[in-house]
């Protein structure tokens, strides 16, 4: 499991190639023998994964008409721990080793804490659509940190897609801010690079164990913090429960960050790592719809125009030699 976060990451929570490292033996997705699942099945089971993460924001935006942010954040994070332990406990799924929770700290504290809490920061002044095209730039930045941290060197060929990528972002929020970073978009630069180290670590842990225990694990591990938070954050911020307010709460808890990374990693160990990263790059233009078709908000050209640019730089990533 990997938000959109929360969302989302997406991307991703958007999960990028560097998530998806645990073998297919290894992965819950897999079929006995070590072969993998056939290939319509996992695909189907990858789109329904992206799916699950285009929502975020959209679920965020509705939980916060309901919730204060600190507490919409304590509380998604605290039933997606009770759900990912439930889970754990059924599967009968031995603790991780000592060793290791070092690193399951750290993808607790980007994918976890930090991605949500900042997402939804960013979210009480910033549209669903200029998050989600900010956010796409989630799997270059996850990309490079995994490159910093792995020692590898990618090509220029990726080097210069990841530059432009990001030229593309900073151009767009600073048309859409009036030629200066707003606040909003400093938490969605900073939930960027919380996340993708969450995710290069995450990457780093799936090699020794399946992806979703990964998670599963990051998500017990805060959800201690999470229940203390949730019940000091709901006495302190006030509390207007409407529909939309518990739906978005639900999904983005049950799933975005739960069941959505579940089904993600399963599709991942079905396909492949290049095939599903393929699938995930139209995660930001679904979420523009969403935001559409859900929050009725008037999309600006330049929203659909930089999200293609991002997919396009992210797809020459894709294809770059290391």
């Amino acid at each position: 499991m990997t938000a959109q976060n929360s969302a989302t990451a997406s991307t991703t929570i958007a999960a990028t190639a560097t998530d998806g490292s645990a073998s297919a033996s290894t992965s819950p997705g897999s079929a006995p023998g070590g072969a993998a699942d056939p290939l319509p099945r996992g695909t189907l089971l990858a789109v329904l994964g992206v799916v699950c993460f285009s929502l975020t924001f959209p679920s965020t935006a509705w939980g916060l008409e309901s919730f204060g942010p600190w507490s919409l954040v304590a509380v998604r994070s605290a039933l997606a721990g009770l759900i990912a332990c439930a889970f754990l406990l059924v599967g009968r799924v031995p603790l991780p080793e000592r060793r290791h929770w070092v690193g399951l700290a750290v993808v607790a504290g980007g994918v976890v804490i930090g991605f949500p809490l900042l997402t939804t920061l960013a979210l009480q002044t910033s549209t669903t659509s200029h998050a989600a095209v900010v956010v796409g730039l989630l799997p270059l930045t996850t990309a490079t940190l995994a490159a910093l941290r792995t020692g590898r060197r990618p090509s220029r060929t990726f080097w210069f897609a990841a530059v432009a990528g990001a030229v593309v972002v900073l151009g767009f929020t600073l048309q859409q801010s009036g030629g200066a970073v707003s606040q909003g978009d400093l938490y969605l630069f900073g939930a960027l690079l919380v996340c993708a180290a969450g995710y290069t670590e995450g990457g780093r842990l799936a090699r020794l164990m399946p992806g979703w225990q990964v998670i599963g694990w990051a998500l017990v591990l805060c959800l201690p913090l999470m229940l203390v938070g949730s019940a000091v954050g709901l006495s302190l911020e006030p509390v207007h429960l409407n529909a939309h307010g518990v739906i978005g709460l639900v999904w983005v808890a049950a799933g975005s960050t739960f069941f959505g990374l579940y089904v993600w990693y399963r599709g991942m160990a079905s396909i492949g790592i290049p095939k599903a990263s393929q699938l995930q790059l139209a995660q930001p233009l679904l979420t523009l719809f969403w935001s559409v078709f859900l929050l009725d908000e008037i999309l600006p050209l330049a929203a659909p125009l930089a999200a293609v640019a991002v997919l396009v730089c992210i797809a020459v990533t894709q294809r770059a030699k290391s």
